[in-house]
């Protein structure tokens, strides 16, 4: 099993979500719960479909972190 890092964003009337280590993998959803079952999903078919065509499966982003600009 892997875990693999996601964003959710507010895209005004609904959220929006991508997975880092996926391009091109992104869903949207009314509420966080939806959103993330939606990206289960998402990525369980970009998985299928990147092991159909051969492709090597990425192994998740290891770190996250933030920085503090002065404004």
């Amino acid at each position: 099993m892997r875990e693999y890092t996601i964003i959710i964003e507010d895209a005004g009337p609904n959220l929006s979500e991508y997975v880092l280590d996926f391009d091109g993998c992104t869903t949207t959803g009314k509420t966080v719960d939806e959103v993330i079952e939606n990206m289960r999903e998402a990525i369980a078919s970009h998985l299928e479909l990147m092991l159909e065509s051969g492709e090597a499966i990425p192994e998740p982003l290891d770190f996250v972190g933030t920085t503090k600009i002065a404004v």
